[in-house]
């Protein structure tokens, strides 16, 4: 349970917290006394408290004793053992006989209490706290009468914080069944915890099948976390993960983590942890990110429109050119439009829900991959290349294959195998609507996920699915002729521009040699394929040939390949802002510098991130305003696999590049900018940051 307040009167709520710190004080000195007390000092007028015994103790065994707390009125909270960023933990003490041991207490699942962003951990109404004690194994039994003690506790409301304590007897007639059943029942597993330079990070062995409605872990070693910042929860497999910030005045590394992980609505356990491997990766399942997602209704909306807009993003345009001619082709008949139209789709929501299964089942391995995760694999790159490379020749004459033809004898396993390949060469573009569904996909439930990676096909197909049932649609086209040939060479030169752009691409995933060897693979199967178009043309059998003219290209690349491949290393990439290369350290040096931080991810086969670089933040103005502002940037290249990266991508609910965040001096949160960036509105962020008013015309509706 969680609550939060705000008050109009900053003066009362100074004063509140000033009594909360003297009654505090007040607690700690008079905490030095170790015998119990003949009579109470401040009393329980506010929450009154009673010892109980459960039953008679016997030697050698535990016995359990319980206070509890009675608030006068629902406006009084008591505290958990760990109060938070303010309030007392009890105090406690017992008269015990000799050879006698206390435990350390046992307490309820706690409650969340937030005001002007300090959280503290309360108890509301009634509560029990269980404390064990070790019987002496030779203990008299016989003279054993009421246990007494001293406790010391703080009674708070929202406006004032007064001391309490009381001389303690216990008494009998306890209802310990139903006590026994509140406190958090120990977690039988251990768990394991890591602490990185910001984050503590728990595994916590519980099964998938344990529902979470409202999770948070209340830990219990002070000064170690910020206890108001957002908690990350993620499953992999039957192992939650938890991402907590530091505190930033934090204490030393502990040797033990305890705490309790509340489920929602009362419910948790409680548990230990010790120093171990933490799993990476996981479907978040609340956080910052998992309780912000949309309806699902705006993500299926979302994902259609995205899916929709690819089509003139630049990313898609080197397929352009494919469906261009396919959808002029589609007027030579109704029967045929509809079925190339059918193929087509089918093609591309097959494709993307079969990149979508294969992401999920990859991040839910434990792998660290997002969107466009195929193109971070050098020989997926290559064998794209390959492809754009024939079919560039293709479409320029080198030779004529009915498998690659468009422009005649169209079928619909050619539409289909087209529809395969838009989607598969697409998958780098997120448009402006695609963000937050395809972040969403990766929180999702495996069936919805699905179904909004189905859409984004099924957008992605949809003018061409129109113009095969939409007679009027097709009418509207350009008759078939003589000159969809010259069209179709016309349209060579994107594709071979294209091709060009993954023999670049190449030579950043794997180096030079890598680069020049895929160049050679690339020429070897063109070859093959102009002697194969020769030999139909004279009517010969065609395919041996290729094999023979292909085979040894193919096999110098398998060998080769692999050897010459050179890792590419996270490094700065160039830029007129010199920015830093990524990391939460850096990040997180950058922020507590006070000044504005601009950072943004990209991707050499990201074609709307060069676009953006290109028009909005490679500029001088942008350069000459960030100078004035003071503002650091820094850049993440995702070119190839990085795990810290991407999961700081799915933190921030993007599932790939482009993505854009702006850190305002202070703010506990980054500003997410639009995935298409214009110069005026780099700038007007830069002006913001110096009190300047951000532009409301045209500038401002950039976002």
């Amino acid at each position: 349970m969680s609550r939060a307040r705000t008050f109009p009167l900053p003066i009362r709520q100074l004063l509140a917290w000033m009594l909360a710190l003297i009654a505090s004080v007040m607690l700690a000195a008079a905490g030095h006394a170790q015998e119990v007390p003949v009579e109470a000092r401040y009393g329980d007028e506010n929450i009154a408290v009673q010892l109980f015994a459960d039953g008679a103790p016997n030697a050698g065994e535990e016995w359990m004793l319980a206070l509890r707390f009675t608030p006068r009125s629902e406006e009084w909270h008591g505290y958990w053992s760990n109060p938070g960023d303010a309030g007392q933990g009890m105090r406690l003490t017992l008269d015990l006989p000799a050879g006698w041991a206390m435990g350390e207490p046992l307490y309820p699942v706690p409650q969340r209490l937030t005001i002007s962003g300090l959280m503290n951990h309360i108890y509301e109404g009634t509560y029990t706290v269980l404390v064990p004690v070790k019987v002496g194994p030779d203990a008299d039994l016989m003279d054993v009468g009421p246990i007494t003690g001293h406790v010391e506790y703080l009674a708070c409301t929202d406006k004032i914080c007064v001391p309490q304590d009381a001389v303690l007897a216990s008494r009998q007639n306890g209802d310990f069944a139903r006590w026994r059943a509140e406190v958090a029942p120990p977690l039988s597993a251990r768990a394991n915890f890591d602490i990185g330079s910001r984050v503590l990070r728990l595994a916590i062995p519980l099964p998938a099948s344990v529902a979470l409605d409202n999770p948070h872990i209340f830990i219990a070693n002070e000064n170690l976390v910020d206890y108001a910042a957002p908690q990350t929860f993620r499953r992999v497999g039957d192992v939650l993960t938890v991402d907590i910030p530091l505190a930033e005045y934090r204490a030393d590394t502990p040797s033990a983590v305890e705490g309790i992980i509340a489920f929602g609505e009362g419910t948790g356990v409680e548990f230990g942890a010790i120093p171990g491997d933490v799993p990476t990766g996981g479907e978040i399942v609340a956080g910052p990110v998992g309780m912000a997602t949309p309806p699902l209704w705006t993500l299926i909306l979302g994902a259609l429109a995205g899916g929709l807009l690819l089509n003139i993003m630049p990313c898609v345009f080197p397929i352009l050119s494919l469906k261009a001619l396919s959808l002029a082709r589609a007027g030579e008949s109704e029967a045929k439009a509809r079925a190339e139209g059918l193929a087509y789709t089918a093609g591309v929501v097959l494709a993307c829900v079969g990149l979508g299964a294969l992401l999920l089942a990859l991040r839910a391995a434990g792998e660290q991959v997002g969107w466009a995760f195929q193109l971070q694999e050098p020989g997926v790159v290559v064998a794209l290349l390959v492809l754009a490379a024939a079919i560039t020749a293709n479409f320029a004459g080198l030779f004529e294959l009915p498998s690659l033809s468009v422009t005649s004898g169209g079928k619909p396993a050619g539409a289909f195998a087209t529809g395969l390949l838009a989607a598969f060469v697409a998958t780098p573009c997120t448009g402006p609507f695609m963000a937050a569904a395809l972040g969403a996909a990766l929180l999702l439930p495996v069936p919805q996920a699905l179904l909004l990676f189905a859409l984004l096909g099924l957008g992605l197909a949809l003018p061409f699915l129109l113009l095969g049932f939409i007679p009027a649609l097709r009418r509207m086209l350009p008759r078939p002729g003589p000159w969809m040939e010259r069209f179709r060479r016309i349209m060579a030169i994107p594709m071979g521009l294209t091709a060009l752009a993954l023999i670049w691409l190449t030579a950043q995933l794997g180096g030079r040699a890598f680069g020049g060897i895929a160049l050679l693979l690339v020429i070897g199967v063109l070859i093959a394929l102009w002697i194969v178009g020769r030999l139909r043309q004279a009517g010969k059998l065609a395919w041996p040939a290729f094999g023979l003219v292909a085979a040894p290209f193919l096999a110098f690349a398998a060998i080769a390949l692999p050897s010459v491949y050179e890792a590419k290393g996270a490094e700065a990439r160039e830029s007129i802002h010199n920015p830093q290369a990524f990391s939460a350290e850096a990040l997180a040096a950058a922020r507590a510098s006070g000044q504005p931080v601009f950072l943004w991810f990209t991707a050499d086969w990201c074609v709307t991130c060069k676009v953006n670089e290109s028009v909005a933040i490679e500029r001088e103005a942008v350069r000459d305003a960030f100078e004035e502002a003071g503002v650091v940037t820094m850049v993440g290249d995702w070119t190839v696999r990085d795990e810290a990266i991407t999961q700081f991508l799915t933190q921030q609910g993007a599932a790939g590049v482009p993505l854009y965040l702006w850190y305002a001096p202070g703010a506990s949160a980054p500003e997410q900018l639009p995935q298409v960036l214009t110069p005026d509105l780099l700038v007007a962020q830069a002006d913001q940051s110096l009190g300047r008013p951000r532009p409301t015309g045209p500038a401002a509706g950039s976002d």
